[in-house]
């Protein structure tokens, strides 16, 4: 491409390295010049999570600049909150990550029971743990599919779906909803499980734990997939402090911190959490925690039945009055969503609807840092890297 300078004295070629020349009006060689090229990823592309915008800066081949640019997705939940009560608002919470709509929805509530001084019954607690772990399940599934499927590999996703429907089976029939799940409530859950459930439950968590394996052996016995990679788009522990990164992603640069562990709510403090790490802070160290944190989850949801069978019959929720108004003050309330810390810090005003309700998700911050993991790096890293971040775009504008 060329195009004339302001002094209309010499002509400029833009390219690529050595392509790109400098030559003065007369026509002689001049010496070499190279102009850096802006390539805009998105804001609709099928390398993305949803509708993300990344702005590149190109060196030939090598990213020299990246700024990822959000809001596209954007429905503003957090001033929705303000017009709708506290029941209304668990149906905005679960749907900016659809891929963990349970474990959003738990937040809410557990602010909200923070703010009343309220108890929920164990029963209830029980079965909010396992039904959040069997959501956890789901979330990772999906990127354990997705993600290879991004970087040329085709046959995983059909894998990690057959044992997404095992699970969204009984998810489906104890909730009635397949994404959007809509069975917390202020107090407890919107009901008693259905009769037979737990057995079904059991066995399902059985059957994806045993085929399992076809998932790890098929992607981790790749010598492509490795090779993609391995050591690449290395994210290190003072960046991931940085930027508040969490989650899997945090975990897989050797941030041992998991919330159901170190400070735990629900069921969580009876129950022998295993935090999975790594340190090498790369794609394969993420897709590595986010495989055995299935296997985790699966222990856990198996500790939460164990539970469960030995509970006596009781009350999964509490009786609440009809015009629901939470006490004048405010409170924080976070748990470790599958994709990360989600926050929820709740302003009250003795209303019936929350004064103001702040949502922090997961992966807002988590894509922050691709500013400075992704210069330097080829643009052939740049989808394995954006992949392995494990994001859901309405995770990030809410």
């Amino acid at each position: 491409m060329c195009d004339e300078v302001s002094t209309m004295t010499t002509e400029r070629i833009v390219g690529i390295g050595a392509g790109a020349r400098e030559l003065p009006s007369d026509g002689t060689p001049g010496g070499l010049a190279t102009e850096d090229m802006v390539l805009n990823i998105g804001p609709q592309h099928p390398s993305t999570h949803g509708v993300l915008r990344l702005k590149l800066t190109l060196d030939g081949e090598r990213i020299s600049g990246a700024e990822p640019i959000v809001g596209y997705m954007h429905r503003g939940a957090e001033k929705l909150f303000e017009a709708r009560d506290f029941r209304q608002i668990i149906v905005l919470a679960n749907r900016h990550d659809w891929l963990s709509a349970f474990s959003s929805e738990l937040g809410v509530v557990l602010a909200v029971e923070r703010m009343l001084g309220m108890e929920v019954p164990e029963r209830a607690t029980w079965v909010r743990t396992l039904l959040a772990e069997l959501n956890r399940v789901l979330n990772h599934l999906m990127f354990l599919g997705s993600y290879p499927l991004e970087v040329g590999a085709i046959t995983p996703i059909f894998y990690a779906f057959r044992e997404r429907e095992a699970l969204q089976a009984v998810m489906e029939e104890v909730s009635g909803g397949r994404m959007h799940y809509m069975f917390n409530r202020v107090g407890g859950l919107k009901e008693e499980l259905p009769a037979g459930w737990t057995g079904r439950a059991r066995q399902a968590v059985t059957d994806v734990r045993a085929r399992m394996s076809d998932i790890g052996d098929l992607i981790m016995g790749n010598e492509i997939f490795r090779a993609r990679t391995r050591g690449v788009g290395v994210l290190t522990r003072d960046q991931i402090l940085q930027y508040g990164v969490s989650g899997p992603i945090a975990r897989a640069s050797g941030v041992d911190f998991d919330l159901r562990r170190d400070e735990p709510y629900l069921a969580y403090g009876e129950l022998d959490v295993p935090v999975v790490t790594r340190t090498e802070g790369d794609c394969l160290a993420r897709f590595e925690c986010l495989l055995d944190q299935v296997y985790a989850s699966l222990d856990l949801a198996d500790a939460c039945l164990d539970r469960l069978a030995e509970l006596p019959p009781g009350p999964i929720n509490q009786r609440l009055p009809k015009v629901l108004k939470v006490p004048e003050g405010h409170t924080y309330a976070w748990t470790e969503n599958p994709l990360g810390l989600n926050g929820y810090y709740l302003v009250s005003r003795g209303e019936k609807t929350p004064w103001r309700l702040k949502l922090r998700s997961a992966s807002y911050n988590n894509i922050q840092v691709l500013a400075e993991m992704l210069p330097g790096t080829l643009v052939a890293d740049m989808v394995a890297i954006l992949g392995s971040m494990f994001f859901v775009v309405g995770d990030i504008d809410k």
